[in-house]
């Protein structure tokens, strides 16, 4: 997670002494029911409207999170498909925050009527993230249930009267991005605390010449507007947040905001950076299905590190022995092309290797979902190696993996 609010407000004010702080063990997405109210359309869980055999008893959980517990993890997102459809889910959420865990609840805000907004603020979440994909019919249209924006919106409006901080969660693609402009109005006219931005992943193109190509246009565009309404919240004495995921090359894009508009703060938000370390899947991000599979992240649902079935989370996080986990705990990665060459892999970790992975096979390749182009990234053509396949190969590799 990118904490653009965070490093902003430092741009403003620096620290003193910035120190990077590494967390006592790893922030846990936890997909508890796979079940879902909802079909919508970027789901990467593939939920549905019915009940899927062998997820994890309440016991289980709770043995579960007991090992989280003792092995350091501060932080536990109760998501699913909808965890509000799990049966137990205040009773794992009210253990969660007993033993001490930062508790955040992600769901698509449907559910949450006046008959249990007093239950929910009973939990005490830290937080509660509600998925907003546009305005109205572009909200309807993704979630694909008409009636879905206005239910969304009124929950977010329950969560906030009843003193709970509550985000919106926005994912943009080429349907949705140019919504925006009205989303970042709604959030302030609704008074909403968060908002954070996930970047689709997807396995798009490896063009060097990235300014040019129309997702990665769209994702600058994103990301200028966000940088600007941020900043013109913290001068209007805002407290809300921004922040993206799934896309560490934002740390990056931040930097060259930076040497354009504050070049006299570059080397302290450098330095910041490089402390922030980027993409931290399979270190310090995790992900645990419903059926108790342990990922290293939530997109990476096609391969399972072990299950809490049979070992605990804490053995099989600390197992290098899979080749995956052993190159994502790697300092640097094992990372190749353009990823490799990049004079800022020490900022964004090489980003999100699941895409690399998803295009050519090879979870070491370069992110195609890299917006910045070689001359930002300070690469020229004498720094690429010969492991550079031809555009054609790459072409090739996507059109066998689609069929």
């Amino acid at each position: 997670m990118f904490r653009i609010s965070q490093y902003m407000k430092e741009l403003e004010q620096p620290l003193d002494n910035p120190v990077s702080r590494q967390p006592p063990g790893p922030v846990v997405i936890w997909n508890l029911v796979r079940r879902c109210n909802l079909t919508c359309k970027h789901c990467y869980s593939i939920s549905a409207d019915i009940d899927f055999p062998g997820e994890l008893s309440t016991d289980e959980v709770f043995t579960t999170m007991d090992d989280l517990r003792n092995f350091g993890v501060p932080v536990l997102i109760l998501s699913g498909g909808e965890p509000l459809l799990r049966p137990d889910i205040f009773d794992i959420s009210r253990r969660a925050k007993e033993k001490g865990f930062y508790v955040g609840l992600s769901t698509n805000g449907t559910l949450i009527n006046e008959g249990n907004i007093a239950d929910i603020a009973a939990m005490n979440y830290d937080y509660v993230g509600i998925s907003i994909d546009g305005i109205r019919e572009t909200h309807d249209r993704f979630r694909q249930k008409e009636g879905a924006f206005e239910a969304s919106m009124h929950a977010i409006r329950l969560c906030r009267e009843a003193g709970i901080k509550v985000g919106m969660r926005f994912t943009p693609t080429q349907d949705n991005a140019h919504e925006l402009p009205q989303m970042l109005d709604v959030m302030r006219e609704e008074q909403v605390d968060k908002l954070y931005v996930s970047h689709l992943n997807y396995g798009g193109r490896g063009n060097r010449n990235r300014r040019s190509d129309v997702v990665h246009q769209a994702t600058r565009r994103v990301m200028d507007l966000l940088f600007e309404r941020c900043r013109e919240d913290i001068q209007a004495g805002r407290s809300t947040e921004y922040v993206t995921g799934n896309n560490d090359a934002d740390g990056v894009y931040l930097l060259q905001w930076v040497k354009r508009n504050l070049p006299e703060r570059y080397d302290y938000l450098h330095q910041r950076l490089v402390q922030w370390g980027g993409n931290s899947s399979g270190v310090n991000i995790a992900n645990i299905d419903n059926l108790g599979n342990v990922h290293p992240d939530t997109f990476w649902w096609n391969y399972n590190l072990g299950n809490v079935k049979e070992r605990p989370f804490s053995e099989i996080w600390q197992d290098r022995n899979d080749p995956l986990m052993d190159g994502l705990k790697q300092s640097p990665r094992p990372l190749k092309g353009r990823c490799r060459v990049c004079h800022y892999q020490d900022v964004c970790g090489g980003n999100t290797r699941v895409r690399a992975f998803q295009l050519t096979g090879d979870p070491w390749w370069e992110d195609p979902a890299c917006y910045l182009d070689d001359e930002e990234l300070g690469i020229s053509e004498a720094d690429y190696s010969d492991d550079k396949p031809e555009p054609s190969e790459l072409e090739i590799r996507t059109i066998r993996r689609a069929s």
